[in-house]
């Protein structure tokens, strides 16, 4: 994990402490946070984040600052957002963005 990924995950670490619905898997080349095993967020290797909005938020959450469709293989997933670095260093838009997340993934069932 590169340096800027590992300072948001820190970050974000502190954002959802305390949640026992919260765990952390390998993913993206990273580490992804899952709630009720359902990814929320990812922080990605030059610092930016992956944020889960979910298809109905999908094109609203598109004009958010920072926002830009997620593109890893060269097609674009609907229902998942990248955030640029500095659209979230501020903690209280990081918890903006991780709120977006859990609003999505608390309608999916736990698995």
């Amino acid at each position: 994990m590169s340096m800027a990924s590992q300072e948001l995950a820190d970050r974000i670490r502190l954002q959802l402490a305390g949640d026992p619905h919260i765990g952390e898997r390998r993913m993206f080349g990273g580490v992804a946070f899952m709630w009720h095993g359902n990814m929320l967020v990812g922080p990605l290797k030059d610092g930016s984040l992956l944020v889960r909005c979910g298809k109905p938020a999908y094109a609203a959450t598109l004009q958010l600052p920072g926002a830009s469709p997620m593109n890893f293989t060269g097609r674009t997933m609907s229902g998942f957002v990248m955030v640029t670095g500095d659209a979230i260093e501020d903690d209280d838009r990081l918890a903006q963005w991780i709120a977006i997340a859990r609003a999505f993934v608390s309608t999916l069932p736990p698995k």
